[in-house]
Parts: C-alpha cells; sequence; structure tokens
C-alpha cells in the first residue's frame, strides 16, 4: 500500500507535460499490444469464437489508443 502512495506522489510532482508525454508512450505501448492480438486473433480464424466481433472491437480500441497517443504526444509539445 505504500508503494502505491509513493507513485502518486512521484505522479504528482511531475510537470504536467512530462504526465502527457508519458500518458502518450502507455497509449502507444497500448496500441500495440492491441494490433498484436488482433493478428493473432485473425490468424487463428474459425478457432475463436466470436472472431469477427472481436475484431471489430479490439480495431475501435486500437483507434482510440492510437488517437490518445497522438494528441497526449502533441499536447506535451505545447508551450
Amino acid at each position: 500500500m505504500l508503494d502505491i502512495l509513493r507513485l502518486g506522489d512521484f505522479f504528482a510532482s511531475l510537470p504536467e507535460r512530462n504526465v502527457q508525454a508519458l500518458t502518450a508512450l502507455a497509449s502507444f505501448a497500448g496500441a500495440i499490444f492491441v494490433s498484436r492480438v488482433v493478428v493473432r486473433i485473425q490468424r487463428l480464424g474459425d478457432e475463436v469464437p466470436s472472431g469477427d466481433f472481436a475484431i471489430l472491437c479490439l480495431r475501435i480500441l486500437l483507434g482510440f489508443l492510437l488517437t490518445a497517443a497522438v494528441v497526449f504526444g502533441y499536447r506535451s509539445f505545447l508551450p
């Protein structure tokens, strides 16, 4: 529990630009992970139940993650 409080204090002490840059990096890393999951589901084909719907939902999530990465990355460089 104490480690979580220390991590919260660490992020509270960071400048807003650094927090936005870290959020952009985390969103981009999440987008890479989701894209790998989409490719693996597509390779499995019929073995995955509701594969088409799962791919659609994951592609929507991928779009949101990429958009968040671009927006937070852009915002971290603004004055």
